[in-house]
């Protein structure tokens, strides 16, 4: 198999069309067609349902997309750094939420201004989501919360995943967001509420407060957990009096906490730049550096 015919089939399962895959690749549909048939025939598989014109993977395409994403990472890594010391290429970049909004602006303008060549793809998620996408070579690095409380360099990485390894960035407190005129809980059986809005499954600020609820005799399984999808609802539903919530002071001081809302530290949340083992470019380097 060639690098190309991965390329291409990479593209069409995220496009799930191989007319768009052809757009995003600057290629003719036919001869996307064309080399999508020779990697199936060369592998002797169908890597795709065809229906109506959309492409969905088969259980065969969905295992070779992630050896795809691991060769063609490793041929990025290799082009990065035998041709110079100085970046090139792309760095595809992972960060919760908050990191993005009150962490990277800065490191990012600097980073683009001093290395203007390298393509950045900034893509945002939970902390385990991001870490199974280093991890299965999907991204190269992300900005990630650690659930271990403590020292910071004493976390253990695999806790997220295999194969990673991890630098320390910064530690955020972490706080509970109570609804307007809610008193100051001192425990979880002080809420007076149910429900916590948090990001979906996977989310170490989730998961620090369910830790937190535990242990202060609070029941998680007594509460409704809301899946939100970003920050903004997420305090919409606090100041509507229906949920509480956690967030990064980070955050809280960016925005302002809404008029009346109750801040609570819970506690210190650490976080990291978390990698591949052993992986390594110029344009991660000089990005590293920037944090």
């Amino acid at each position: 198999m060639e690098l190309a015919e991965l390329e291409i089939f990479r593209a069409v399962a995220a496009e799930q069309s191989v007319t768009r895959a052809a757009q995003r690749l600057g290629r003719v549909q036919s001869n996307v067609t064309t080399r999508l048939r020779q990697l199936e025939e060369g592998l002797g598989v169908d890597l795709f349902r065809r229906d109506n014109k959309r492409m969905t993977l088969t259980p065969e395409g969905d295992r070779m997309l992630g050896y795809a994403e691991r060769l063609l990472a490793l041929a990025e890594e290799a082009r990065q750094t035998v041709r110079s010391e100085a970046p090139s290429g792309r760095l595809r970049l992972g960060t919760m939420e908050a990191a993005a909004a009150s962490r990277l602006p800065e490191p990012l303008a600097r980073f683009r201004a001093d290395w203007p060549q390298v393509t950045i793809d900034v893509q945002t998620g939970t902390t385990q989501a991001l870490a199974d996408a280093v991890a299965e070579s999907r991204l190269d690095c992300a900005i990630v919360a650690h659930p271990a409380a403590g020292d910071p360099q004493d976390a253990d990485m695999r806790e997220l995943g295999e194969g990673l390894e991890g630098r320390y960035l910064f530690t955020e407190d972490l706080m509970l967001v109570t609804p307007p005129g809610h008193p100051a809980p001192r425990t979880a059986a002080d809420l007076q509420v149910r429900s916590l809005a948090a990001f979906a499954q996977g989310c170490t600020y989730r998961k620090c407060a369910l830790q937190w609820l535990a242990e202060q005799g609070g029941d998680p399984a007594q509460w409704t957990l809301l899946d939100l999808n970003s920050y903004d609802a997420i305090l919409a539903r606090v100041m509507a009096g229906t949920a509480a919530a956690v967030l990064p002071r980070s955050l809280i001081d960016m925005r302002r906490a809404p008029a009346g809302a109750g801040v609570t530290t819970l506690r210190p949340v650490h976080s990291y730049l978390i990698r591949r083992a052993g992986f390594d470019t110029a344009a991660l380097r000089e990005f590293s550096r920037r944090l």
